[in-house]
């Protein structure tokens, strides 16, 4: 339903409420003239432009969140669950509440409870509302990025983890693999791996933590891990009897298509990560829409950082550098360079395409959980 229509089933206690938050001079007695009021002033480009600006980040991220979720209605719990994980330890500690968020939210007409007796208990965005949000956010956050010329040299990685995904099942194919006790491939059978794989990376080593990014994220590299468990989790592999070893999906998947494994590597990297960056599909989203063109990764995460809140020992300036940006190159979305005016990308076809499915698939996102 649009703005309008839910205006129309308020009652007029909400439509003075919303009334009064927005300044409309209007009868407070008349339902009719309070809604056209309120449409009128919303209907405003710049006063709903500056509506988006004024928003705190805790706002921003609520309603960020909000746009990205499928779910037509939501229930109490869900929004508060939802407003907790768009605040983060300061908000908290100065004394803000998930329910300040909501109530803010249901007095500006963002949110609405249902119209029938099946939803009086439940939430909903106003649909018209949600496009317009989202266009408002596209062109404020895309204001503020700074574009550069194409470097001289750049690094685009195409679909080469669908490649090196084949690469590595043919290893485990021809070779006997030994791990330890937790399933983990021993250093030299690491190194010898990498160096049949198209892109390879220096291995983990001692000290630092290393959690939260997928089943084997402690023990490998960040991009060979997320191959790995994308293998252990279709049951590509099997660890058996201290031996890794590829199965007869395995066999079948060397066979796939590249650009149909690279959109389920791209699927499975949203799941795998959600767990740590619970907005990720969002994210990745902004970032298509603010590096069209080359673009610096400073203004980049100057515009989009703001969403992103840290996970554990990583500040959220190392999520996007590391867990978005880094990942999305080796994913094929981006490619990446060097610049006079910094480290700069540029959104490939590709990944233009997959960043607009996010609007879609972001509710569709689980987190993965591994089992033996």
């Amino acid at each position: 339903m649009n703005l309008a229509d839910m205006l129309t089933f308020a009652d007029i206690g909400q439509l003075n409420r919303i009334a009064d938050y927005y300044q409309c001079e209007c009868k407070p007695n008349s339902k009719h003239e309070l809604i056209q009021s309120i449409l009128t002033t919303l209907g405003s480009k710049p006063f709903f432009e500056n509506q988006v600006r004024q928003l705190t980040q805790a706002d921003q991220r609520f309603l960020n969140n909000l746009l990205f979720d499928p779910r037509q209605y939501y229930g109490m719990e869900e929004l508060i669950a939802i407003a907790r994980q768009s605040m983060d330890k300061k908000e908290s500690e100065a004394g803000a509440s998930p329910r300040d968020l909501i109530i803010r939210f249901t007095k500006s007409g963002w949110l609405f409870s249902g119209t029938t007796q099946q939803t009086r208990y439940l939430y909903q965005v106003p649909q018209d509302l949600k496009l317009r949000f989202r266009d408002v956010l596209s062109a404020h956050l895309r204001a503020g990025i700074t574009k550069t010329s194409e470097p001289a040299m750049y690094r685009e990685e195409y679909h080469l983890m669908a490649e090196d995904l084949k690469l590595f099942l043919r290893f485990v194919q021809q070779h006997e693999i030994a791990v330890n006790a937790e399933g983990m491939m021993y250093r030299r059978s690491q190194q010898q791996v990498m160096e049949h794989l198209h892109i390879p990376e220096e291995l983990v080593g001692k000290g630092g933590w290393r959690f939260g990014y997928g089943r084997s994220f402690k023990d490998y590299p960040d991009r060979f891990a997320l191959v790995y468990d994308y293998a252990f989790h279709h049951r590509l592999i099997r660890e058996e009897q201290g031996v890794l070893r590829m199965t007869a999906a395995g066999e079948e998947k060397l066979n796939a298509d590249k650009a149909a494994e690279m959109m389920q590597l791209f699927r499975f990297w949203l799941r795998l990560y959600k767990g740590a960056v619970p907005n990720l599909s969002s994210i990745v989203y902004w970032t298509g829409e603010c590096a069209a063109d080359w673009s610096t990764t400073e203004s980049l995460f100057q515009q989009i950082g703001p969403f992103i809140q840290p996970f554990y020992y990583d500040t959220a300036e190392d999520i996007y550098d590391k867990r978005v940006i880094k990942m999305m190159l080796h994913l094929g979305l981006v490619r990446a360079g060097e610049h006079e005016q910094g480290r700069t990308v540029q959104m490939t076809a590709w990944g233009s395409k997959l960043a607009a499915s996010c609007r879609s698939i972001s509710g569709d996102v689980k987190p993965i959980l591994f089992d033996k």
